[in-house]
């Protein structure tokens, strides 16, 4: 493009290619701008002038964009978001009357505990907010956080690269959970007799390796896995169909015992474990309403309560 186009371009032009190259549609891109479609084709025909390029090419059900508008797509995206981004950051916010959509990233286990608590408070201070929260752990929490794909994340998580900020959130110890029953239930819980038994790993992103197996090889009593499960809701019904045990973060497991008759045991090993840690990049640090977020955040996982303990 010409460096006379860049100083004259209609910033709006920008906001329709990103809608069309998003939605690669004409007429959805225009319901997402609230603009009828003759004027969202106007404006990419002043785009195709501008730029020399045919951009988008009609197919049936849409359009495609051209090499040059893939190109773009990435770029103009990023500009427009970080705009957004900026805006917002100076905007007055107020949470009563916010509707706002927070895309943020929590563990399977940061979202059971501190979802249900986080949005009692946004229902009741921003009514008109949506929370949306998507997944997060140790893969790809940074990925989502760097594409402004999630604003914040939740997880444990090592420390992360000097533009983003680490709160640190839930201390946490671990219990073993089992059917009632079970050989493991009663008497003295070796690590001998705890890794006599096949184990349950809870494994989000497929990895076999779970925080307790380093301390168990250490120790010289390595666990076999009986199974890895991607998520949550199946665990009580496979822990009572079978002989298989589990390890979670403590108020997980307590409040899954409770729910289904499930028996609850101390693990025999130390996990040097973690906190959760709650990481967003440092552009959102001005952001009133992310700050707003960010503070409510914190003090649900304040009044979380005590990690439960279990006597031997």
């Amino acid at each position: 493009m010409p460096l006379a186009d860049l100083q004259t371009l209609d910033l709006n032009l920008l906001r329709v290619f990103d809608a069309v190259a998003r939605e690669r549609h004409v007429t959805r891109a225009a319901e997402k701008l609230n603009l009828s479609q003759p004027a969202v084709s106007n404006a990419l025909a002043r785009l195709r002038t501008a730029l020399n390029d045919e951009l988008f090419l009609r197919r049936p059900g849409g359009v495609e964009p051209t090499a040059l508008a893939l190109s773009l797509a990435a770029p103009v995206a990023e500009v427009l978001d970080r705009l957004r981004v900026t805006l917002t950051a100076h905007a007055p916010f107020d949470p009563a009357t916010t509707d706002r959509v927070f895309a943020i990233a929590f563990s399977e286990y940061a979202e059971s505990v501190l979802g249900p608590p986080l949005l009692e408070v946004v229902a009741k201070e921003a009514p008109r907010a949506l929370v949306a929260i998507g997944h997060a752990d140790r893969t790809n929490a940074l990925e989502k956080l760097e594409s402004g794909e999630a604003e914040l994340a939740v997880a444990v998580l090592p420390e992360p690269p000097a533009l983003y900020t680490r709160v640190r959130l839930l201390p946490e110890v671990f219990l073993t959970l089992m059917r009632a029953g079970h050989p493991l239930a009663e008497g003295p819980l070796t690590l001998e007799r705890f890794t006599s038994f096949p184990h349950l790993l809870h494994s989000p992103n497929g990895s076999r390796d779970g925080a307790l197996d380093e301390p168990l090889r250490e120790a010289g009593f390595p666990r076999r896995l009986g199974a890895v499960v991607a998520h949550l809701g199946a665990v009580p019904d496979i822990l009572r169909r079978t002989d298989m045990v589990m390890t979670l973060s403590s108020r997980l497991a307590q409040k899954m015992a409770e729910a289904h008759g499930l028996v609850l045991r101390p693990c025999p090993v130390e996990i040097r474990h973690t906190r959760l840690s709650l990481v967003f990049h440092r552009r959102f640090e001005a952001d009133a309403g992310h700050a707003w977020l960010r503070r409510t955040l914190m003090a649900v996982a304040r009044e979380v309560g005590p990690v439960p303990v279990v006597a031997e």
